[in-house]
């Protein structure tokens, strides 16, 4: 039976994700559909020894200039170079438990704006050296008397402003100047059209022109949408519902991926139609699952869908909320 089992998990059939038993032992899995398909890169990511490199996850990836990918972990960001070898760190009480990240170039460096759900906090560190040059914490003069902050999602306009959502608690989205001066605040929790039920992700929109801000409403019954709103705080109406639980949003170019914490990710195109699944977990049981191991994993399969973000040649990073810590690289097929 021993040798049955390992003669299975090393046999690959097209379109069927198989148990990652072992980076070696892995193939790449093709996934999507159409313009928007993708071959996995088995093992990315992973130290020499096999076994992940991040820890926990709960969090975000971006993408420097320079291709490295940033992803945070409970125990901080892992920066990863393109080939997926870890090249830097920064841990601590200061990067851990970071949610959401932007990243963003500004007067020739490059600064990551991260939400911290657990701390209380907005963040802005220099990618270079992880110095943190601003915090943003919950305005007083807003008027609101909140008994939690706990940010989950922020992004940047191109004037500097900086939106936080306290999406796992009121569900307020606040507005801050480019120096952390709090502007006004909107939104609000609930299940009506112009209310959260968990702010959970939110980007910058700029397939539109001026950009608006593309928010994730996850728990929005019966299933999960999106929205837009200005960057006055005003409402400019629903982009797509049905959707499972989308966790986050990153845009390139017309394009759209909204990871979906049931485990798969959709890509939107320009008219915010569905044009992708990607990775899809055909096992219930294991999608919308934080505690699936890396022995479980299986190539081409998310579990616990919540990040994503595009580089320059439109390849896909994508991060589940996992125990183990897992971040896969799809790679476009042309």
């Amino acid at each position: 039976m021993k040798n049955c089992m390992n003669y299975i998990a090393a046999t690959i059939v097209f379109g069927v994700a198989l148990p990652v038993f072992a980076a070696e032992k892995a193939k790449p899995v093709r996934t999507g559909s159409g313009i928007m398909t993708f071959d996995t890169v088995p093992g990315w990511g992973l130290r020499p020894d096999g076994n992940s490199a991040l820890g926990p996850t709960h969090g975000a990836g971006v993408i420097d200039k320079a291709g490295n990918i940033y992803t945070s972990a409970q125990k901080g960001v892992v920066i990863c170079s393109p080939d997926g070898k870890v090249i830097q760190e920064y841990l601590g009480k200061d990067y851990s438990n970071i949610h959401d990240m932007e990243v963003r170039e500004e007067e020739g460096a490059e600064f990551i704006y991260a939400a911290r759900n657990s701390n209380a906090e907005g963040i802005k560190f220099n990618t270079r050296d992880g110095k943190i040059v601003l915090k943003l914490k919950f305005p007083a003069e807003s008027g609101l008397k909140l008994r939690k902050f706990n940010p989950t999602a922020i992004t940047v306009a191109a004037n500097g402003d900086i939106f936080l959502s306290n999406g796992y608690a009121s569900n307020h989205i606040f507005k801050y100047d480019k120096t952390g001066k709090y502007l006004l605040h909107f939104g609000e929790k609930g299940n009506g059209l112009k209310q959260f039920n968990t702010a959970h992700g939110m980007t910058l929109d700029t397939r539109y022109d001026p950009p608006r801000l593309l928010i994730c409403d996850r728990n929005h019954q019966p299933k999960g949408r999106l929205l837009h709103y200005g960057l006055d705080g005003k409402f400019i109406g629903e982009v797509i519902t049905g959707l499972g639980m989308p966790t986050s949003v990153a845009v390139q170019g017309d394009y759209v991926a909204v990871p979906d914490l049931h485990g798969r990710l959709v890509i939107l195109d320009k008219s915010n139609k569905i044009i992708s699944t990607v990775g899809e977990n055909k096992d219930p049981k294991k999608g919308k699952s934080y505690g699936i191991r890396q022995a479980q994993w299986i190539e081409g399969a998310f579990s616990g869908t919540h990040g994503s973000y595009w580089d320059k040649d439109g390849n896909l990073y994508v991060q589940d909320w996992n125990i183990s810590g897992r971040i896969m690289k799809l790679v476009r097929v042309r």
